[in-house]
């Protein structure tokens, strides 16, 4: 009830108000923002996964400037020697506008990325684009790229088949809970289904030795990831844990204390504004992970 009230007078709270408590969550408005919170985080033995803020490009004037921006991150990734790779949004690249044309968009990303040994990972955004999302993945890897990773819903009821026809690829997936609105008949919406479903999917992509990003907040997952790679003894080259900018820092260090590889998503751009009202609007529950992190509750 708490969390619906907030987000219904959000739009009357100023945006320099809105922006105190969003700043936490996001690197800043510039790439040299995005650069300074990875290095803090390469000083804590963390990595990161940098992304430019902006998504669902209506566009193709639009979809080549978001283009030249990811460019630009990958000069930076090298030149700064940042241990990070790039999070790229296939719709703010065109993919919603033109399958061909993202394509080209994204494979010359790619192809670049290739050339400067860094990775780049394909977000996946809400359900008319799933199926997109996994065919580039599938064309890119045909194409002869291995740079390049997926991301895999634990809250869609398809996730599991979908992994299943991925296998062939050893994909490098990240492995999240979901985020976006969708309708029950495609997706779970019970809480405990939906950490099920994670619980069954890492087990999926671990049995068969595929490279995971354990993408996660919620303790009782970060717990059954913890003993999962234990039980198959997983050297911390294997696997990886990941979390949002500004969520659970302390639980945060205490993985990477003990060992483990973990990966912190750290968004930037003049689009922070719509990013953070969108992931409240669609996720409320975050509402209750900002108070609590707001007040050293994380």
């Amino acid at each position: 009830m708490l969390n619906q009230l907030i987000l219904k007078t959000l739009p009357l709270v100023p945006k320099s108000i809105v922006y105190q408590f969003a700043k936490k969550y996001i690197a800043g408005p510039s790439l040299d923002d995005a650069i300074k919170v990875t290095n803090n985080l390469m000083k804590l033995g963390g990595m990161s996964t940098i992304d430019v803020l902006g998504e669902f490009v209506t566009t193709k004037e639009r979809a080549l400037h978001e283009t030249g921006m990811c460019s630009v991150v990958l000069d930076a990734i090298s030149k700064n020697k940042l241990s990070t790779y790039s999070s790229i949004k296939p719709t703010s690249l065109g993919l919603g506008i033109d399958f061909d044309f993202g394509f080209e968009n994204i494979s010359g990303l790619i192809k670049k990325a290739n050339s400067l040994g860094i990775f780049v990972r394909l977000d996946m955004e809400n359900s008319p684009y799933t199926t997109l999302t996994l065919d580039l993945y599938r064309k890119l890897r045909d194409n002869g790229f291995d740079n390049v990773g997926i991301v895999i819903q634990s809250y869609m009821r398809r996730s599991i088949d979908d992994v299943k026809s991925l296998l062939d690829y050893k994909p490098n997936i990240r492995l999240c809970k979901g985020i976006y609105v969708e309708p029950e008949n495609i997706a779970y919406k019970g809480y405990q289904e939906v950490r099920d479903n994670y619980k069954k999917l890492l087990d999926l992509m671990l049995d068969n030795n595929l490279y995971v990003g354990i993408a996660t907040h919620d303790e009782e997952l970060i717990q059954y990831g913890l003993q999962s790679v234990k039980q198959r003894k997983l050297q911390k080259e294997q696997y990886e844990f990941q979390m949002l900018l500004g969520v659970r820092e302390s639980r945060r260090n205490e993985i990477l204390k003990d060992g483990h590889n973990l990966r912190v998503y750290v968004p930037f751009g003049e689009d922070w504004y719509g990013y953070s009202t969108r992931r409240l609007k669609e996720n409320p529950q975050m509402v209750g992970h900002i108070v609590k992190s707001i007040f050293g509750m994380d």
